[in-house]
């Protein structure tokens, strides 16, 4: 990689900095000691199989020059008011089926699929074109039923918090969410589990786990 003159801050995340360098493209730099393979090869996977995501044109250690999306998050859409809690809901299982509908990446276990295990209306950018799924940083081959309930406890940290302003929208949108009836139940316990081994998450946001993953049972049961 030659020299790169870093634009404005388009985008932060818990571990990394993502910075413009032009119209088409990004840097997005993650702390030191993260290992983006494992997030290159998933999103290199999902981009070859038509699955809407940024493209990585180069990686340099912690490193990766990639397409640049325009458009807000679908978290900033439901704040101003530009996206209904329905259609959201709508877009995240669409956007959860279509990975699932992904063939098995090779040499995955039998009955596996591609998971992004993040996917959250923070991590859904609405451009032109239509809803992109952006930071694969947890990505991993599993079973789709853990993808969903993953989804399904990260708005259930959010609505079960007090002191989150959001806290009604988030239910709500949880509730509109469940009623696709996507499969999640017998990975609910495993998605609680991995949500509590973030090492990124706050000892409060750590707390509100067991309250969540009890929502989501009530409201999909």
């Amino acid at each position: 990689m030659g020299l790169v003159i870093l634009g404005p801050v388009v985008g932060t995340g818990r571990t990394c900095v993502v910075h413009a360098l032009d119209d088409e493209r990004v840097l997005r730099r993650v702390q030191p000691g993260i290992d983006v393979t494992a997030e290159t090869a998933a999103l290199a996977y999902a981009i070859g199989q038509g699955y809407p995501a940024p493209q990585v044109f180069e990686v340099h250690g912690q490193d990766m020059i990639m397409q640049r999306v325009d458009g807000p998050t679908m978290l900033t859409a439901l704040a101003g008011g530009g996206l209904g809690l329905e259609e959201a809901a709508e877009v995240l299982a669409d956007l959860l089926r279509r990975l699932h509908a992904l063939p098995p990446r090779p040499g995955a276990a039998s009955g596996t699929r591609l998971l992004h295990l993040d996917l959250h209306p923070d991590n859904v950018m609405l451009s032109a074109t239509g809803p992109v799924v952006i930071d694969w940083a947890n990505a991993r081959d599993g079973a789709p039923a853990l993808d969903v309930a993953m989804s399904a406890v990260i708005l259930a940290q959010v609505a079960v918090d007090d002191e989150h302003p959001a806290a009604p929208a988030a239910g709500a949108l949880l509730a509109a969410f469940l009623r696709h009836g996507l499969d999640l139940l017998d990975e609910l316990p495993t998605a609680a589990r991995l949500r509590g081994g973030d090492p990124m998450m706050s000892e409060r946001e750590l707390a509100l786990i067991p309250a969540a993953a009890t929502l989501v049972g009530k409201l999909a049961g």
